[in-house]
């Protein structure tokens, strides 16, 4: 039988920011990249209302401080754009710089 090498058909499984609109302790209705989802968030500590989570799954994984949703959202942006074989180097104008000092 070949099996094809890790690397044939590997996926990528990844996390996503979201805004907590609402929660019961067991689910909350969250908001995040143009979308609107019911997530399990009994795996973490309870995230207040306006808090933000990183979810994967539908699942909440972690709260996120807010000084790291933007990040997040520019590193999955350039996922996309990447895919789409567009220029990502905008995006990471504050870690090139950083490089280059």
């Amino acid at each position: 039988m070949n099996r094809p090498s890790p690397r044939e058909g590997a996926r990528m499984c990844l996390g996503i920011p979201m805004q907590v609109l609402e929660t019961d302790g067991f689910t909350a209705r969250c908001t995040g990249r143009g979308e609107e989802r019911r997530v399990n968030v009994m795996l973490i500590e309870e995230v207040p209302e306006g808090g933000w989570v990183l979810v994967h799954l539908d699942r909440a994984v972690r709260p996120l401080e807010v000084d790291e949703v933007e990040p997040l959202n520019r590193a999955l942006d350039a996922i996309l754009l990447a895919a789409k074989g567009e220029n990502v180097d905008h995006l990471f104008a504050d870690l090139m710089e950083k490089a280059t000092a």
